[in-house]
């Protein structure tokens, strides 16, 4: 196994990457500057687009172009042009809550949570965008994070950073409906914040532990099978890419807006080759 620091420009909240199979391209925010990046790894070549507030998250399309998380909703990015247009907007609006982490389901629908704006009180959620239609999955949650799907769809995980906790929940993959939230991982023991996620082919959820400087593998029990120490303390995410779909990108968080006197490696964006597994295709939203 063998970690790299990418020849990436750092960015302040490196979050949300998703690998686009199709263009074999990988797509990451910066949420506090509130841009989406496009790399092409063959060519290094790397594109930028800036959206008009915080970022929580984004997917490709089906239609083209992309589905963006800002604060208030979820809104359209075309790459062509730039423009962002609103698709759902949260109804009613809440000045407390914002839009965080999401991911497609595998029949192409926009999975996402909210966050309490300061990360203090539970006044988050769980949604789902389903052909323009917003739907609530759930409630009561601090700050959602790393939202993914076991293999065989039956499970749907996301965490609450704030409670320490990565939960699952049963999916029904034919509505689009999550139920029996319970307990899947606390995180206390490794680090206070489990944030972004992704699954493997073999159904174990990869997980960044933020302020706790791993990516952990766990089973589908929760159980702790890999432990990997990262070059920063802050890892925010991860994402399998690559033509096998076999390396995991792994972007982090610069703590300076916290007036924090960050490391050198905080901020930048890494790489884990020879891990022996391998990820999933990432769906594109149908809508």
């Amino acid at each position: 196994m063998q970690i790299t620091r990418l020849d990436l420009p750092k960015c302040q909240v490196g979050e949300g990457p998703v690998w686009d199979v199709a263009e074999q391209a990988l797509y990451y925010i910066d949420i506090l500057a509130q841009q989406v990046f496009r790399w092409d790894p063959a060519s290094n070549d790397l594109k930028s687009w800036q959206v008009p507030d915080m970022i929580g998250s984004m997917a490709q399309r089906e239609a083209g172009g992309a589905v963006v998380a800002l604060v208030s909703g979820v809104h359209s990015l075309d790459f062509a042009t730039g423009a962002v247009t609103p698709l759902a907007l949260l109804d009613p609006p809440d000045p407390q809550v914002q839009l965080a982490d999401g991911k497609v389901d595998r029949r192409g629908r926009f999975v996402f949570g909210t966050s309490h704006r300061k990360a203090a009180e539970p006044l988050g959620g769980l949604y789902v965008l389903d052909q323009g239609e917003l739907r609530q999955l759930d409630s009561g949650l601090t700050l959602g994070n790393g939202p993914c799907f076991s293999p065989d769809d039956r499970v749907l995980y996301h965490a609450d950073s704030m409670a320490h906790v990565i939960y699952a929940y049963d999916y029904d993959i034919d509505t689009g409906s999550a139920s029996n939230r319970r307990e899947f991982f606390n995180s206390s023991a490794y680090g206070p914040i489990p944030d972004g996620a992704t699954v493997d082919a073999q159904g174990n959820l990869w997980t960044a532990i933020c302020e706790g400087g791993v990516v952990l593998c766990l089973s589908p029990q929760g159980e702790v099978l890999r432990e990997i120490a990262m070059p920063t303390m802050l890892p925010a995410s991860c994402m399998f890419f690559g033509p096998d779909l076999d390396r995991l990108f792994v972007p982090s968080i610069d703590p300076s807006f916290l007036g924090r006197e960050p490391t050198p490696d905080d901020g930048a964006h890494f790489v884990i080759d020879g891990l022996g597994v391998r990820g999933l295709p990432e769906p594109r939203y149908h809508g």
